[in-house]
């Protein structure tokens, strides 16, 4: 008979769960974000009965600590405790909080630890549920989206040219090259990249953006090189704000 794997087990890691879904007649399997283990997937046994302490735990946006064991790729959740001290996201705010969960579960592995990225979701919900302004929302948003690409080890480049190394002109336009980086735009045509002003680029790269006009540009170039690296994957909680976005111009 061949030797059993080794079972590992962890105990009271911090976490948070970023989406649970039903398993068989009471049990659901959780994605968790964890801090020194990265994306961990987990059977949540007897989670979903009534009386089931799991229960409320479960839930997205709450800081817990999770214990697991297993060395299957799902592991089963041994106990689940609440570590309290963050606010949860609520209204517009909820949204964009599942929009950085829906990030994490499609371009994170299973088992790969961020720390550093952990700690920077952790400050990111905290920032969405202080109730800032949409404008400084995007923001938090858009520094997330960067931290999580460079921890991935596809970090933007925005101050200099791809070609030449020479630092970004603020009213040149650029083609961003996927693979390379800003590459000046002289308007030729067939260029499949997003065209972008140096203006945006500067402004990704200080985190800081003057107008709507630089935000919503900065916007769509982060939503193009996330979907290059998601490839055929959709968010759907953009498709959500859109839908909410059309009902609100219809009444």
């Amino acid at each position: 008979m061949p030797a059993r794997a080794p079972s590992e087990r962890h105990d009271d890691a911090p976490a948070y769960v970023l989406h649970a879904y039903p398993y068989k007649e009471t049990s659901l399997i959780v994605e968790a974000f964890v801090r020194d283990a990265g994306r961990v997937g987990m059977v949540a046994r007897g989670a979903r009965r009534p009386r089931s302490e799991l229960r409320g735990l479960l839930q997205a946006f709450q800081p817990i600590a999770l214990s697991w064991a297993g060395a299957a790729e799902l592991k089963t959740l041994v106990k689940a405790e609440w570590r309290g001290g963050v606010p949860l996201p609520s209204g517009a705010s909820l949204l964009a909080a599942f929009y950085l969960n829906e990030l994490l579960l499609k371009l994170v592995p299973r088992e790969d630890p961020h720390p550093t990225l952990w700690d920077d979701y952790e400050r990111s919900l905290a920032a969405l549920a202080a109730g800032e302004a949409p404008g400084a929302q995007a923001a938090i948003l858009r520094a997330f989206e960067l931290r999580l690409l460079a921890a991935l080890g596809y970090a933007l480049a925005l101050t200099a040219e791809a070609d030449t190394g020479s630092a970004i002109d603020p009213q040149a336009r650029y083609h961003y090259a996927f693979d390379a980086g800003p590459r000046r735009h002289a308007g030729e045509p067939g260029v499949r990249w997003p065209v972008v002003r140096g203006a945006t680029l500067i402004a990704l790269s200080e985190q800081r953006y003057p107008d709507a006009a630089t935000a919503a540009e900065a916007k769509q170039l982060m939503r193009e090189v996330l979907d290059h690296h998601l490839e055929s994957r959709r968010i759907e909680s953009r498709r959500i704000v859109a839908d909410l976005r059309s009902l609100d111009s219809d009444e």
